[in-house]
């Protein structure tokens, strides 16, 4: 991969860590944000050699959201024609699916949010498995104060995270929601005294996800995801499906016994992903 502007990435005992690396701009969201995000994850999809996420970030604030200088420059919305209106939809769905894969890719993503998670950065980690935050951390949907609908995922997935009276509450007045009210009302899982402490907890935890056979990992986050979006007739009867596919006896005899000699269990990884454009 190419150097990356806007994030630094390491890899240690198969966690990857992805960090949003341009305090000075507050970690805005703009196009090379927005490419480089995108390959990472398809990289670190692809590879298979992580086993686990964690994204964190720099500055005073976790991110600002969109670069509004985005929306007079980079990008130009052509609302004056139902060409240009198809076009923004085609664009909205582009963006959406980066944000996507941090829900659908193979591996779990732990969010660690430190100061502001603001406008599309709450559509950033509400597409993430687990959100940790420090004591200082809020959550804003910023869109509705500049005039604007949140259109990246937040409303489509704050609604599976929170009380929808109090989505709708944070969406009809921007209102800041505080790290600790994001623990009473589940958001996040964990609050932490400092970023540093955060972090650390975050790794700690990909870690130990890590330890784990990662397709059975693979197969807990597709049933979780899918029972969420499903009744539970239909998640049980996909889990049956899931489950005959994934069986490993030489996994679930490899976790006993490693188990019992208090030793890391030894899993083989995720097979690398090729799509067909690669052949030939």
């Amino acid at each position: 991969m190419d150097k990356l502007n806007c994030f630094s990435l390491t890899m240690n005992d198969h966690v990857a860590h992805l960090v949003l690396n341009k305090p000075e701009s507050l970690n805005t969201m703009h196009p090379t944000f927005w490419r480089e995000l995108d390959t990472v994850l398809h990289q670190l999809n692809n590879e298979g050699k992580a086993r686990a996420l964690v994204i964190s970030s720099t500055g005073k604030h976790f991110s600002a959201g969109m670069d509004l200088e985005t929306f007079s420059g980079a990008i130009s919305m052509d609302a004056d024609s139902p060409e240009g209106r198809a076009a923004i939809y085609d664009s909205l769905t582009d963006m959406q699916s980066t944000f996507t894969l941090l829900e659908s890719m193979r591996i779990p993503v732990i969010a660690a949010i430190h100061g502001g998670c603001i406008g599309g950065a709450v559509d950033m980690v509400t597409a993430c498995c687990i959100r940790y935050a420090t004591q200082d951390a809020f959550f804003c949907i910023q869109e509705i104060n500049i005039g604007m609908v949140a259109d990246v995922g937040t409303l489509q997935r704050l609604p599976k995270l929170l009380p929808m009276g109090l989505v709708k509450e944070l969406a009809y007045t921007g209102r800041r929601l505080s790290a600790a009210n994001a623990l009473n009302h589940g958001l996040v899982t964990q609050v932490f005294d400092t970023q540093e402490a955060m972090v650390a907890g975050a790794l700690a935890c990909a870690k130990e996800m890590a330890n784990k056979p990662p397709v059975a990992i693979w197969g807990t986050k597709q049933a979780l995801n899918y029972a969420r979006d499903h009744s539970v007739e239909d998640s049980l009867r996909q889990m049956g499906w899931l489950q005959g596919a994934i069986w490993s006896n030489p996994h679930i005899r490899e976790a006993i016994v490693a188990a019992k000699e208090k030793r890391p269990a030894n899993f083989p990884p995720l097979s690398p992903l090729k799509g067909f454009k690669t052949y030939g």
